[in-house]
């Protein structure tokens, strides 16, 4: 798929899922965000970014973490995301938090300006990701901190099944290549090859708990493509991708409720003390 293409897919994709994500998905990926909190140890004062931040769920545990004489900026392709996520911070009275519209694998921001850059969860979804690892690097002090965190084997996520049954109702994949980055160590290779140093991953096992199928389906359906992709469809394709999709899960149906098995690697490097010369 066209990069330019996919950016747009995405950015409108998460501009509808703005409103229903937190309600359906924040209990759901808490393990993997307070994984990826932990590993990256924030200390009061501490500069962070939050890349692909969405509605700041990691942003704004972050800026309570690095307190009022930090800063914590978030950034995301959806501006609808942002809007949100700033509303929340409003809520919260947290002054030391920003947000911004950004693509992240073109950070409009000076180098070395952070201390810690966070991505939970948004990598997958990015036409470039090695791109953006780099510019993350960039923007990283001499031995800053890197902590990501992106959905691991397909194998060992019983939902995987959900791309494919959209890519059949649409003229091109939704999500192309979406669980690369978590197949063995392909992320931590990025790392390095980024110019990172003192990459460690690890993998984390977990459950998606729903209610009933109304649930689970409108969970699987509501981020990014997907979401831009259900947002199309009538009523005879909504019906045959529902159907499917609560087929593909049937294994993991515990009477009315479901208990989907996912995994989530990951990630934590450090910037080089000293970050390699341009040429000239």
């Amino acid at each position: 798929m066209d990069a330019k293409l996919q950016r747009r897919l995405q950015r409108y994709g998460w501009d509808l899922a703005a409103r229903d994500y937190e309600p359906l998905w924040q209990a759901q990926l808490a393990g993997a965000q307070a994984a990826l909190l932990a590993s990256a140890s924030l200390a009061p004062g501490e500069r962070v970014l939050d890349v692909a931040c969405g509605t700041g769920l990691v942003t704004l545990d972050a800026a309570c973490a690095v307190g009022p004489h930090g800063r914590v900026l978030g950034i995301d392709l959806s501006g609808q995301m942002v809007d949100a996520a700033a509303q929340r911070a409003s809520a919260r009275q947290l002054p030391n938090v920003g947000f911004a519209r950004m693509d992240a694998e073109r950070l409009a921001l000076p180098d070395a300006g952070f201390d810690v850059a966070l991505c939970a969860l948004g990598l997958m979804y990015m036409p470039d990701p090695e791109r953006a690892l780099r510019e993350m690097l960039r923007v990283l002090r001499p031995g800053g901190r890197l902590v990501l965190a992106v959905w691991g084997e397909r194998a060992r996520c019983g939902w995987s099944a959900l791309f494919g049954i959209v890519d059949a109702e649409v003229a091109s994949d939704v999500c192309p290549l979406f669980f690369r980055l978590g197949q063995q160590d392909t992320l931590a290779r990025g790392c390095a090859e980024a110019g990172f140093e003192g990459v460690v991953h690890r993998r984390i096992a977990t459950a998606l708990r729903y209610a009933d199928a109304d649930e689970a389906c409108s969970a699987a359906f509501v981020g990014g493509p997907v979401a831009l992709a259900w947002s199309r469809f009538g009523a005879d394709a909504r019906t045959r991708v529902r159907a499917r999709y609560l087929a593909a899960i049937e294994p993991w149906r515990h009477g009315a409720g479901y208990s989907v098995p996912g995994e989530f690697v990951i990630v934590a490097a450090v910037a080089p003390a000293r970050l390699p010369e341009g040429p000239g």
